[in-house]
């Protein structure tokens, strides 16, 4: 026995080479990052630059052609007014020159515009801080021959607009009250809307929370939800099949975080009664969560989930929908449930959420604390979100940033979308804003603390998830807190 056992495996260098390749993707990671939010702030000053420019020039060209209009009908005008202006042109032009000994006329440098925000020099008529040329309520830029409002940061015409503002919903002035104009305002679409609109019936799109426009029409998915038409477009997941290839893509992303799931169970799209009915089953306490959207089952449950997605039918209303009832069965994890119709985006962030409580009842870690489970799911979700976006990176430049110096941003997962950052529209790209700013900005006491909580053990561990599960485990086992 003693001859064997120098044939036995050293797991310890198993360790050493496993934590040597996450430190290599996490640094590869963070470097490509780093170089996309380089090139996209030198991006965003030359494309403000180019159009600060470009309006400068419609308004030299619009100046040119009233002064030639103006000069066909002035009128002869008085010697002495001739001589006065002789005189003040004579002035302007010693103020501009100057003379040398040997008798030749050199310009002068007049001293340059400073901005009045960042203090920097401006030149062709802009700042070159793209946030201090632009109007703060169109957000487009500003020139120097543009009319500015007397508060100096507006457009004169987006002033008025800013003072008195219309209501996005029904395209009327905001109306006035004793105390001033009061409105609502959405925290991430900044569209305004009058407050009575929250409880008049006015539709609400279930996925980007923005109100329905007076005459556009939200689709109405049949179990008291509405959708926009614009998250109707993008990649809208109605059935269990659509979800399939979804699924698996999630499941790469763990792999690639060194997260394997190794366990098949099924994933089915439900109704908002189905996930309502099974959360009431697994007796979990949801009060902290305004809107179930996905849960992991670990008992068994007989579950009627959506066979074939719906068709479009009179009044925006979908019918025809195919359902089946089949019985999920197992042990740690029995299935996956997600509620139907929303886009993938937003589906495929709940969905890694619900397969991080997968992954963590998998490998036994089933006595965490709350807040804090539930918050490292939704740090799953939002690395899966900026996978996302980091799937858009030119891979040639990411080769080229190889050696560059490392930043200390959170790094990102491998991508393993088939579909790039190219073919989105401007909606989806600000979609997928919205999904990651949902989850930073969650105030609610479970998720949303328990997302901050984690993001500080993940800032300590250099966005290290493996270090960053084992003071969870600490800080679970210090304040017990288990949900099951």
């Amino acid at each position: 026995m003693g001859w064997f056992s120098c044939f036995r495996r050293d797991t310890s260098k198993d360790d050493i080479r496993t934590a040597m390749e996450i430190s290599r993707y996490e640094e590869e990671d963070r470097i490509v990052r780093r170089k996309r939010e380089e090139e996209d702030e030198k991006n965003e000053i030359e494309r403000v630059k180019k159009e600060s420019l470009e309006e400068a020039e419609k308004d030299k060209a619009k100046r040119r052609l009233e002064e030639s209009e103006d000069k066909g009908k002035r009128k002869q005008v008085g010697d002495d007014q001739e001589l006065g202006e002789t005189n003040m042109d004579t002035f302007k032009d010693k103020r501009q020159t100057s003379h040398s000994k040997d008798g030749l006329v050199k310009d002068v440098n007049t001293p340059p515009s400073i901005c009045n925000g960042c203090k920097s020099e401006i030149g062709d008529g802009i700042s070159a801080n793209p946030q201090c040329s632009c109007c703060l309520h169109c957000h487009k830029p500003i020139s120097m021959h543009d009319e500015l409002s007397k508060k100096g940061k507006f457009h004169r015409h987006c002033y008025k607009e800013h003072r008195h503002p219309n209501c996005y919903v029904c395209n009327k002035k905001i109306p006035s009250t004793e105390e001033g104009i009061k409105y609502n305002e959405h925290p991430f679409w900044k569209e305004k809307y009058c407050p009575c609109h929250d409880s008049d019936g006015t539709a609400k799109c279930c996925s980007c929370e923005r109100l329905e426009v007076r005459k556009t029409g939200y689709v109405w998915l049949g179990d008291d939800r509405w959708l926009c038409l614009q998250c109707m477009e993008s990649s809208v997941i109605m059935d269990t099949y659509e979800c399939h290839s979804l699924h698996l893509e999630i499941r790469e992303f763990f792999e690639g975080l060194f997260f394997k799931i190794e366990k098949e169970f099924p994933l089915l799209l439900v109704e908002q009664q189905a996930l309502n009915q099974a959360e009431k089953e697994e007796k979990i306490d949801s009060h902290h969560v305004a809107v179930t959207r996905g849960l992991c089952l670990s008992e068994e449950h007989v579950v009627t989930s959506i066979k074939r997605k719906p068709r479009m039918g009179p009044n925006k209303k979908l019918i025809e929908m195919v359902t089946e009832t089949q019985t999920v069965t197992g042990c740690e994890v029995t299935g996956i449930l997600i509620i139907y119709g929303l886009p993938k985006l937003l589906t495929g962030s709940i969905m890694a959420h619900e397969m991080m409580h997968a992954w963590l009842r998998l490998n036994g870690y089933r006595n965490l604390k709350l807040e804090l489970e539930e918050g490292l799911c939704q740090a799953l979700a939002l690395r899966w979100l900026e996978s996302k976006i980091f799937s858009s990176t030119d891979t040639a430049a990411a080769a080229a940033v190889a050696s560059s110096s490392s930043s200390s941003t959170a790094p990102l997962a491998p991508t393993t979308s088939k579909k790039a950052d190219g073919d989105w529209s401007d909606f989806e790209k600000n979609l997928v804003e919205f999904c990651m700013n949902q989850i930073k900005e969650d105030d609610s006491p479970v998720n949303g603390r328990g997302y901050k909580q984690v993001h500080q053990m993940l800032v300590s561990n250099h966005y290290n998830l493996k270090d960053t599960l084992k003071d969870i485990v600490i800080a679970s086992k210090a304040i017990p807190d288990s949900k099951f």
